[in-house]
């Protein structure tokens, strides 16, 4: 579903150029979930954004549902993200001038893939069922992140990007965020890549790696567990 090859990435300073990514290799399959971790700064939304298509490396390849993209332009890059990918960040991004329903639909409809029964059981399941006439702003934190991961998931995409999801949710909300976007993204059957800093929000999925200084590397998911627990 997604793979990166030999990939790296730098960025012009002053100084001379930053390498952000050394020679990252990466392989996520159909319905794998999988987190990566790292401190601030360390290159982990630069990776997420070459897993969108939102960027190119600098050398390398990154191939996203057996597309290399870089052989494609632009749009062809747009209308892989549309067919294939869903995208969940920190900030929501919801549109304040559309309802909570069509907010939801909004993805699956530019997929032309909206499909009315998914999207009430996915209202049902994030606890929005009967605000739908409702705004945005008139929303709790948490309700707009469950709503953001609904609007990502209602066109079932095969790989779904999350970036710091919980990031912006008190430690109660994100616990009950985190469950529903795992579970939902397990009846979606899409593939999930995290970025997180935490280790209780690793922990519950299938791998974890860490990315140092460029490189990635694994990370135990008994040294997460423990960790999770302090």
């Amino acid at each position: 579903m997604l793979e990166f090859r030999d990939v790296h990435k730098a960025y012009p300073t002053p100084q001379g150029p930053l390498t952000v990514l050394e020679g990252i290799d990466l392989q996520l399959s159909a319905g794998e979930s999988l987190a990566l971790m790292g401190e601030s700064g360390c290159g982990k939304s630069t990776l997420l954004h070459l897993a969108a298509g939102l960027d190119l490396p600098e050398a390398g390849e990154v191939v996203i549902a057996g597309q290399a993209i870089s052989a494609l332009e632009d749009p062809a890059r747009a209308r892989l993200r549309r067919d294939s990918l869903g995208l969940v960040f920190q900030q929501f991004h919801l549109v304040p001038s559309l309802n909570v329903g069509d907010n939801l639909r909004l993805q699956a409809r530019l997929a032309g893939r909206e499909n009315p029964e998914w999207s009430a059981h996915l209202m049902e399941r994030l606890g929005l069922a009967g605000l739908e006439r409702r705004y945005p702003e008139q929303l709790s934190g948490g309700q707009q992140q469950r709503l953001a991961i609904g609007r990502a998931l209602a066109p079932r995409p095969a790989l779904l990007l999350a970036d710091e999801p919980t990031g912006n949710l008190d430690e109660t909300s994100a616990a009950e965020v985190l469950d529903l976007l795992l579970s939902l993204v397990n009846e979606a059957g899409s593939a999930l890549l995290l970025v997180t800093h935490s280790p209780q929000v690793a922990a519950p999925l299938d791998r974890c790696l860490r990315l140092t200084h460029g490189k990635l590397g694994p990370v135990a998911t008994s040294d997460l567990r423990e960790a999770s627990r302090r």
